[in-house]
């Protein structure tokens, strides 16, 4: 009988050998495109790099020279060596690229949002699912150990009763002429809430401010209810003086904390108990725990996910379900923010 080892060994082999065709062509290649070229070099899997602008492609050919470049999407499309494509241009090409590769027979990576319409983002799952093809969207921060480690601690009971979570994603900066803070920023969140809680929210309410375009929100605070009775708060701002990456999960025994612009990426685990002194609670905060978790990059897990589902043609963990949820949500976002923070209920989009 095979050891432990032995099994695992095979077991790498097998995926090593499942992988050894996949080729994967990343298309639009700017700040974050750009990770995602790296991580598929990395991953021996890198065969084309598209992008609209010559002087990317010709930095990117010194750093990874037997990749093919070229700035023609079609070219993408025709090559019946390319397996998957990961596209990470514009958002509002996120729709039309994904749908142009479903058709040409391609798996998909595709940046979120994947679509900036419901019905569009519907589509693109009916058309993934019709073409058995495998559709991941970028919701990168599932992938993230400490988030797992949170899910993980969450569905032990170790938090206890869930009862809310609260977030900010603050920065200075990076305003979009097309997107408002809830799709550039929020999102992420919004997505992280869905996978703590486990279900889609009841009732969403947005208040939010537009201090330097009166097209564009810039300041927003997103308020959803869960049939659970868990509250999740989400406060995303283009307009604050520091970056700020925090996410705050409170159970009625444990509270966590997760800090993503630390360097360390650490989780904190804090204990407390709360004592009525006559009518008035009291609450007692213990020591703070700090939880050891990989150091694992993200993206890497992510593009590793969907390496793997070409593979083996299973879901991915963010697939187009996740993204058309997410999207449902910020319809409702927009929505409950265009009518001064009246509440939406996902149901009443139809």
């Amino acid at each position: 009988m095979p050891s432990e080892i032995s099994k695992v060994k095979t077991r790498k082999e097998k995926t090593e050998l499942r992988l050894n065709g996949v080729r994967i062509a990343v298309v639009g290649c700017g700040q974050w495109g750009k990770n995602l070229v790296r991580n598929f070099a990395e991953l021996r899997t890198l065969h084309t790099i598209c992008d609209i602008d010559p002087k990317v492609l010709e930095s990117l050919k010194s750093l990874y020279p037997s990749v093919i470049t070229n700035t023609d999407f079609r070219l993408v499309l025709e090559n019946d060596e390319i397996n998957g494509v990961a596209i990470a241009t514009p958002a509002a090409l996120h729709y039309p690229m994904a749908k142009d590769a479903l058709l040409a027979g391609k798996d998909v990576f595709v940046e979120k949002p994947f679509s900036l319409t419901i019905e569009e983002g519907r589509e693109l799952v009916k058309l993934a699912e019709e073409r058995g093809a495998i559709l991941l969207v970028g919701h990168v921060l599932e992938y993230h150990p400490v988030v797992a480690k949170l899910t993980e601690l969450i569905r032990s009971g170790q938090l206890g009763k869930l009862l809310y979570i609260y977030s900010t994603r603050l920065s200075l900066g990076r305003f979009r002429p097309k997107e408002n803070v809830l799709w550039d920023l929020a999102l992420h969140d919004i997505s992280l809430a869905l996978l703590l809680v486990g279900q889609m929210p009841e009732e969403i309410s947005v208040q939010g401010s537009h201090c330097f375009d009166q097209a564009t929100a810039d300041v927003s605070f997103v308020t959803m209810g869960f049939k659970s009775g868990v509250r999740a708060y989400i406060f995303a701002s283009w307009l604050y003086p520091y970056k700020e990456r925090k996410l705050v999960v409170v159970g009625d025994r444990k509270m966590a904390l997760f800090d993503d612009a630390n360097p360390e990426g650490r989780l904190d685990l804090c204990s407390y108990e709360v004592e009525r002194t006559g009518m008035r609670p009291v609450p007692h905060l213990n020591e703070a725990k700090v939880i050891e978790v990989s150091g694992e990059e993200p993206l890497k897990k992510e593009c590793q996910d969907f390496l793997w589902c070409i593979a083996t043609r299973q879901k991915p963990r963010a697939d187009g379900q996740r993204g058309l949820q997410v999207l449902e949500i910020l319809s409702c976002c927009h929505k409950s923010l265009e009518e001064q923070g009246k509440t939406i209920r996902p149901t009443d989009l139809g």
